[in-house]
């Protein structure tokens, strides 16, 4: 395996700690290195991120005094050989060697007598060393994001921080709009790719094993997309039907804004972000599925915005949150979050629900999701807005496996199952 993979990784995972996103980071590290190399770029990026905060408190236990600012590659690059070390089947001194080397691509040959020493020392002290961890660092989590799971979940935590550093499975949402599932696990199967039905979503389909999609036979034609199950459950939860005039108010990247298309074409589907970017993915997901809607840029917060139009009969606000349901999907959630983010997303996520609800019909009905664990972004905001007014109410959904909330639904993380997803229904009076 060549060292350059290895520079490249440490990059990605230095402008990670600098505050970019992973997806933006990874997406153009990709096109530096040769396509085989590419598997293993993600593995190293995601993995060392998934441990981060493991590996941080680690690094600090084996070196004498921390590296300057801008040696920060060195430092990654440290975390990224004790992620080969501590987490994956590479020959010890395969990790080693190749990590010591890739200083030299990174113009940094001073550090090689440094990263050698370190991880080897680590590999001869690595039971004492981690019997010294305090609990969130032993679990790879800051330990803010540690203190939350347990005052808010205790009795899951253990299964929460599982499924939060484990890799997740690669679910398919069929397109019943041109297949269906029995025809679409055959092909799989004539592929040589092992697949099961989901058990949430009437639609989902897991993969024994990720692939890349380019395999899938029938995802180039629009039959498939990737989606998790949990997410996919949000538009059977909503349920359109045709002639609605339907509103996806955070539609970006468009997964949950299809599905709505493919469960009831005939609807009138308006698709709003506020990013005219990430918008034009919704319209390239459309395109590839064969689906048609309005693609509308503006802020869902913004009161004014459809002010002048009819109502619709069905809205879905996927509110930006936090993201801690999906750490497991964006293992940079650990790294790029603070302890006061749920608290101030909601501010946002009360004025997003605010706006929409006064676009919604009379005996219309509002599905509010987020992917997060947290109260404060999940049932907090849907009480504000039943104590604003009394035109809302509550309806009951059946979830398999979600914890019952006071307004909503809990979808937890799960190592070998769906991520955390928040959902509260809502019914406003004729």
């Amino acid at each position: 395996m060549a060292a350059n993979s290895r520079a490249v990784a440490a990059g990605v995972i230095a402008g990670v700690l600098a505050g970019r996103s992973l997806d933006a980071l990874l997406a153009s590290a990709q096109e530096q290195i040769a396509e085989r190399e590419r598997p293993l770029l993600a593995q190293l990026c995601y993995g060392t991120l998934r441990l981060a905060p493991r590996l941080e408190a680690l690094a600090g236990k084996l070196l004498d005094r921390p590296l300057r600012r801008k040696d920060q590659d060195v430092h990654a690059l440290l975390l990224l050989g004790l992620y080969q070390l501590d987490a994956t089947r590479i020959p010890d001194h395969a990790a080693v060697a190749e990590t010591v080397a890739a200083t030299a691509t990174l113009g940094k040959p001073w550090a090689r007598g440094l990263l050698n020493a370190v991880l080897r020392r680590y590999r001869r002290e690595q039971a004492a060393l981690e019997a010294t961890l305090p609990p969130a660092a032993a679990a790879a989590h800051p330990a803010w994001f540690f203190r939350a799971l347990a005052a808010e979940w205790p009795q899951a935590l253990e299964r929460i921080v599982s499924a939060n550093n484990s890799q997740p499975p690669l679910t398919l949402r069929v397109n019943r709009q041109r297949s269906n599932r029995a025809a679409v696990l055959a092909a799989l199967a004539g592929a040589g790719i092992e697949a099961r039905t989901g058990t949430l979503s009437a639609d989902a389909i897991t993969l024994s094993r990720p692939c890349p999609v380019e395999a899938l036979p029938g995802f180039a034609a629009g039959l498939l997309s990737v989606q998790d199950e949990a997410a996919q459950l949000a538009a059977q939860l909503l349920a359109p039907r045709d002639g609605e005039r339907v509103l996806d108010a955070c539609a970006a990247p468009g997964g949950k804004a299809c599905h709505l298309l493919e469960i009831a074409p005939g609807c009138a589907l308006t698709a709003l972000d506020v990013d005219r970017h990430r918008l034009r993915r919704v319209e390239e997901n459309l395109n590839r599925l064969g689906l048609a809607a309005r693609c509308l840029t503006g802020d869902a917060a913004d009161p004014a915005l459809l002010a002048g139009e009819e109502p619709f009969q069905r809205i879905l606000v996927d509110a930006p949150c936090s993201g801690s349901g999906v750490v497991r999907r964006h293992p940079d959630i650990k790294v790029l979050r603070r302890d006061d983010d749920a608290d101030r997303l909601a501010t946002r996520q009360r004025a997003i629900l605010e706006s929409c609800w006064a676009r919604l019909a009379p005996g219309g009905r509002l599905l509010y999701v987020t992917c997060s664990i947290f109260g404060a972004e999940n049932d907090a905001v849907v009480e504000a807005l039943l104590k604003a007014g009394s035109d809302a109410g509550e309806c009951t959904l059946a979830i398999a496996g979600a914890e019952r909330t006071a307004h909503g639904y809990q979808l937890l993380p799960d190592a070998d199952g769906t991520d955390g997803l928040y959902y509260a229904l809502l019914e406003k009076a004729s």
